[in-house]
């Protein structure tokens, strides 16, 4: 009996830790401490680059917001930014070239300056950065300060670019469209994150806003098979989505590679399905980086947003693993979750 309750307590911690996606390339090691910043002295020259790292960093926003707040630091004290993700890789790098870069930041976005990473770590000054979110940085980013910093130095990809607006006239022109991003698979089990929604309840909250704004077209964003497939089944001809992002019935995007090239096109979609949403009328979220991202985008506040609240995830990991299934079972008497969820216009 003993070994028996052992034996669940180990079952239970083992599939109880959040799976932490790593880098499929290696680290190439500069010689720096780990500290809030490192610097080297070396040369002489007059500039001084700060150069931001974050390894193996998290999600692709989550990243961005990163480097935007060490911009502005940057920016700030008179050092020139850029962006290092080759040396120290991150989750979405590629062991071969994309566009021939093997830095993972340029897989998405492009450097205004012409700066050489190579050359400014032989002949340069520079300042490397520590891997830590600071407890100063700010997950708001959807300010003007942000909005020049970025401009100032980097802009999107042209050909990402280029995409959307060719997705953009061919399925949005003269349609009222709002976009729905849900999270689903990891979100069902992150501490301290904000609970998905139900396939009830996801379809309660559509029908609700479509019948109240009679929006013509839903563009829809998710990684998680169930809700793509219940949306899909429920609402048909009304649903517009991109074809190709990897979904899956369960947390494991970062575990498997079933497509070439499977860690950059991983951030490819996700860039490319937050600048359509950009582009809506409308959209339907749950608090996320992906929603950051989107009304940084929305420079002119012209999108109607629609913050779905379901409450939160415990704080404790063991826990969170089973919270969102184990409400998901009870009926709302005994705390499990509502049939419908409370939306909150922005």
């Amino acid at each position: 009996m003993i070994k028996l309750i052992k034996y669940f307590i180990k079952f239970l911690k083992t599939n109880s830790n959040s799976y932490e996606a790593s880098p499929i390339t290696k680290l190439n090691q500069i010689k720096h401490n780990d500290i809030l910043l490192s610097i080297n002295t070396k040369n002489n020259t007059k500039d001084i680059f700060y150069i931001i790292k974050r390894t193996p960093g998290a999600g692709l926003f989550s990243n961005f917001i990163f480097v935007l707040n060490h911009i502005k630091i940057a920016d700030s004290l008179g050092y020139k930014p850029i962006i290092d993700m080759e040396n120290f890789p991150t989750i979405y790098n590629e062991k071969k070239s994309i566009n021939k870069t093997k830095n993972a930041w340029n897989y998405y976005f492009d450097n205004k300056k012409n700066y050489n990473l190579k050359k400014i770590l032989k002949n340069h000054r520079f300042i490397i950065t520590s891997n830590r979110f600071s407890k100063s940085f700010s997950h708001t980013i959807d300010n003007n300060q942000f909005r020049m910093l970025f401009k100032k130095y980097f802009k999107i990809n042209n050909n990402h670019l280029r995409f959307v607006e060719k997705f953009k006239k061919k399925f949005f022109i003269n349609k009222k469209i709002v976009a729905l991003h849900l999270r689903g698979t990891s979100n069902k089990t992150s501490a301290n994150h904000p609970f998905p929604i139900t396939e009830e309840q996801t379809i309660n909250v559509l029908d609700k806003l479509i019948k109240k704004n009679k929006y013509d077209k839903i563009f829809l964003c998710t990684e998680d098979l169930n809700y793509f497939n219940l949306i899909k089944r429920k609402f048909k001809n009304k649903i517009i989505f991109l074809n190709k992002p990897y979904r899956s019935y369960k947390d494991d995007a970062f575990k498997r590679y079933p497509r070439k090239f499977h860690r950059y096109k991983l951030g490819k979609d996700i860039l490319i399905e937050a600048l359509l949403i950009s582009k809506c009328d409308s959209f339907i979220y749950t608090n996320s980086n992906v929603s950051k991202f989107v009304k940084f985008l929305d420079d002119k506040k012209v999108i109607n947003y629609f913050l779905i609240e379901n409450g939160f995830n415990s704080s404790n990991a063991y826990i969170a693993k089973w919270l969102w299934y184990f409400k998901a079972f009870l009926p709302p008497l005994l705390g499990g979750f509502t049939n419908t969820t409370y939306v909150k216009k922005n």
